[in-house]
Formats: C-alpha cells, structure tokens, sequence
C-alpha cells in the first residue's frame, strides 16, 4: 500500500461560512435537538430549491421512511423502485411491510426507464395491485426524467416519491432537483456535494404534509405538558448543530456543482478518448451535479476491467468504487419482482465511481490519470 496521502471517493469541502454558524448556534446555546438553525436551514433549503416546505431530518433513510408513513403505505402494498441505487432508497418501503418491486434504468440517462414503469403499472393494475407509489433515484446527480414518468403514473393516481440524496443542485428542465413528486428526500451525509456530517431533508409542495412529517419526527408527541402520544412517531429531527453545517455548505454549493462538472469534464478530456472508455451521458432535459464522475470500462477494448483499476488505485491509497449493484441482484430482494434488469446489470458490469472530490489538486488529479493509463500499459 502507497504511503502516499489517501484520496478518498467524494470527502467533505467546507466553505468557510459553516464554523461562523455553528459559532452562533454555541453561543446561543442551541445545542440539542431543535434550535433556530434548523428553522434557518429549512427556510434556506426551501428559498434554493423552490419547495417551500422542507423538514430537515437526521437522514435521506429517514425522509423517505416518513414520507413512505404520510403516504399510507402498508403491508401487502406494491411500491415500484429505481433498481439501480442504494438500498436506503428501497429500504424504507420494506420499513411499512410493503413490497418492492424494480425498474430497470434506460441507457440515455441510467435512471428509470419510463416505458418500463408503464409496463409494471399496466401489469399491476390488470392484476388489481395499484402501486401504492413509485421511489425513484436521481443517480449520481442527474435526474430522472420526472414528466415521462409522471405522464405514467397521474393517470393511474399513483403518486412519485423523488429520491434527490445525491442531486441537490442538479436542475430538470429548468427547476431544483425534487421539484415536481408528491414529496422529495434529500441527503447531506459525509460524502454527498454537501454535508451536514449527517442529515437529511423531506420537502413539499404540501404545508400539511411537512407539518405532520416534522412532527412524526420529534416522536409524534402531543401538545400536553406532558409526554402524551397517540401514534408511534420516530427520533428522525436534524439536530441544531448539524443545521449550522449545513446553511454553510448551502452557500457554497453553486461553485460546487461548477468544481464536480469541471472535475468531470477533466477526466472526460484526459480518458475520454482511449478505447474502451465512456461517460456517464447527460439528460438533455437537465443539467447534472455529477456528484460522482462515473465512467464505463469495456475489458476487451481497454485490456483491463473495471475491477483491475479499482485495485490498482487501491494499492496507491486512492478509493474508487463499482457502480451501484442493483437491486434486484441484491440477495435480500431476491425473491422481488423486476422488470428489465439487463441495462443496471451492464453499467454495474463495467462502471466504476472515480475520486471525484472538489478539493482535488491537480497533481492528485494527474496521479490518477496515470494509474488507470497504467492498467492497460502499452496496449491502448
């Protein structure tokens, strides 16, 4: 193993403004739970995203769990999933007693394949099963096409949970990331293009909905000097500390989406052209974060895998990662349903999550560049 400094996947990057409010918040004393910070983050949130309604929880699991809860899911439900994503997106389904059921990705944008989801839709409803929701990941900063999908499901009274946790400051067609579902889950854990260190954050167009979902939240207590409760609610608050972090990082996120697509084009331009090589496509609905610059490595073409770089950056203390393995391949959904499979099959075949950190220096970057070329030797 290289001696050399680690280069981690996606590390956090302050900004400079984070310590000035997590300052505020100790001297106000705004140390447990709940404090104006949180508030100031929602406000925030809200005023960079366009949903005026915004809960800040303590993760993107959290937000889609509670939303899951608002919108009635329940044992016996079918809940129709990206499956090319994290399984915090799909867990929280599995949380009400419900039962996924997966999408494959088309290949313009890795994201749902919308006529795949009218297939399901159309099989579900013949059967009498009207998905109860459709979960659907913004991977690795690009949106899902929203309206295809939307076209889908309002017609059939189907409502779309957005899984935004890794696109915030990704935009389709014009608006923030999330805008256009029932409701929308952000995460800002330690390696998404912000941070809180922690948290997440479930957003609406609906008051009522983040009303209940905040107080769902904070263990569903009533209003009595007492602890009085009626329903089982959850520990699910962003803490007032993390809040602080936060409306930092909030400040700083438009030049990281710059940093993340630079970044991004600079691989492209070093890479881009070796056989054997692509990128993850943009939509041309929208523009992606490119929270992950993720590229596609054909082994016969390139006279290396994408395993053998991953172990090869490895030795030299560089941490790259495989595409997300879908869900459907996932033991514990092994007896789920899918449709499709064979597109998330291939891009978790050959893609690999290159170090895509803001604060990379150049010699970092050319470092890099040099061991992936290294992998193919004279070959290419």
């Amino acid at each position: 193993m290289s001696t050399q400094n680690r280069i981690y996947l996606s590390p956090p990057h302050m900004g400079g403004k984070e310590l000035e409010f997590v300052q505020e918040a100790f001297a106000s004393n705004f140390i447990a739970p709940l404090g104006p910070m949180v508030t100031g983050f929602e406000n925030d949130f809200a005023a960079l995203s366009g949903i005026p309604h915004c809960a800040a929880l303590s993760s993107g699991t959290a937000a889609l769990h509670i939303a899951m809860r608002q919108l009635g899911i329940s044992a016996g439900d079918i809940v129709l999933a990206s499956s090319l994503t994290f399984i915090g997106s799909v867990s929280p389904i599995t949380f009400m007693g419900a039962e996924p059921v997966f999408i494959d990705s088309d290949h313009a944008t890795w994201n749902m394949d919308p006529n795949l989801l009218e297939d399901a839709v159309k099989d579900y409803c013949r059967k009498g099963k009207t998905p109860a929701a459709v979960v659907v990941t913004d991977l690795y900063g690009q949106c899902a096409d929203y309206d295809a999908l939307r076209s889908v499901l309002d017609r059939n009274g189907i409502p779309l949970v957005i899984d935004a946790a890794e696109s915030v400051g990704a935009t389709y067609k014009g608006r923030h990331a999330g805008k256009g579902g029932a409701c929308a889950a952000f995460s800002f854990n330690g390696n998404k293009i912000i941070t809180t260190s922690g948290g997440g954050l479930l957003a609406a167009e609906d008051e009522a909905f983040i009303t209940r979902s905040r107080w769902l939240s904070q263990q569903a207590r009533e209003t009595a000097p007492h602890y009085e409760h009626r329903e089982i609610g959850y520990n699910y608050r962003m803490s007032n500390i993390v809040a602080a972090i936060g409306r930092g990082q909030l400040i700083a996120l438009p030049e990281r989406v710059r940093q993340k697509r630079a970044l991004f084009d600079k691989y492209v331009a070093a890479l881009g052209n070796l056989p054997g090589i692509r990128f993850m496509p943009e939509a041309a609905y929208g523009e992606a974060n490119r929270w992950l610059t993720v590229m596609l490595v054909n082994e016969k073409e390139f006279c290396a895998s994408p395993e053998t770089i991953r172990l090869a950056l490895d030795r030299e203390n560089i941490e790259s990662r495989p595409v997300w393995k879908p869900m459907h391949m996932q033991p514990v959904f092994k007896d789920c349903d899918n449709y499709g499979g064979s597109v998330c099959e291939s891009l978790f075949a050959e893609g690999l999550c290159l170090p895509s950190g803001t604060a990379m220096t150049d010699a970092d970057f050319d470092r890099i560049i040099a061991l992936i070329k290294g992998c193919a030797g004279d070959r290419i």
